[in-house]
């Protein structure tokens, strides 16, 4: 019975697993789909596109998948996405930027204020916490490509303003206007990255408390759920007590 019983539990969590897997890959498709229709369908003339075709690609989704949603933009028969970005504060006064595609604001914007609601936190105007972090450009590489020292003289010679390794691999920073560029510089050198695109970096950090930090993740976690949110940002820090509590 303990084995039939471990069966179940390794299903499962390969059932969740999947089920996280294809909500990825949808997020991914409607971006490609979106980013298709707003610019050219053909990636070295849409960066967008382009963007998010390589961060599909680093997750591993199926050309077949990244193709068709391409063809749907082309068909027409793509529903219309409205980008929205929506800003509130979590428990413990964290700031919380989320981006959305959406083709109905009436139905994700309740969805999104209920979960900053049950989490003990609130949605804020626009404009109210994004002032705390800063809009920049991200490249990423594996940390097999190149050496710490190869790929900050190389992001250096791009342009770029920072460069930083760990053992997942290598983060360079750009500004919005260098971004193309110092991506297309690299991409040259050390082959195509696993993501190009801009995100939102918070200038601080706050520490909470592991009460306050089971809240905020779960927001975290059901705001990254919803299948209309392309992406969240915070400027939480949780303790490493609390990550080892929960398995992170």
């Amino acid at each position: 019975m303990a084995g039939h019983s471990q069966f179940k539990n390794i299903m499962h969590r390969k059932g969740k697993q999947d089920a996280v897997r294809s909500k990825m890959f949808a997020k991914f498709a409607r971006e490609i789909t979106v980013s298709a229709k707003l610019g050219l369908p053909d990636p070295n003339m849409n960066p967008r596109l382009r963007a998010a075709i390589q961060a599909a690609r680093a997750e591993n989704m199926p050309k077949d998948n990244i193709e068709r949603a391409i063809k749907k933009a082309l068909g027409g028969d793509a529903e219309n996405y409205e980008e929205i970005r929506y800003e509130g504060y979590a428990p413990g006064g964290v700031a919380v930027i989320v981006e959305a595609l959406t083709d109905n604001r009436n139905r994700t914007a309740p969805e999104v204020r209920s979960y900053f609601s049950k989490s003990g936190g609130a949605m804020a105007e626009t404009g109210a916490v994004s002032f705390m972090f800063d809009r920049i450009g991200v490249v990423e590489f594996d940390a097999k490509v190149a050496s710490e020292d190869q790929m900050m003289e190389a992001a250096i010679e791009a342009g770029a303003d920072d460069a930083t390794y760990s053992e997942d691999g290598h983060e360079i920073i750009t500004t919005l206007e260098t971004l193309r560029d110092v991506a297309k510089a690299l991409e040259e050198k050390f082959g195509e990255p696993r993501k190009t695109g801009m995100i939102w970096r918070p200038q601080n950090t706050i520490m909470v408390d592991d009460e306050a930090g089971e809240k905020i993740m779960k927001l975290l976690d059901n705001l990254n759920d919803s299948d209309d949110v392309q992406n969240v940002y915070s400027n939480v820090e949780f303790s490493d007590a609390l990550m080892a509590k929960l398995g992170g």
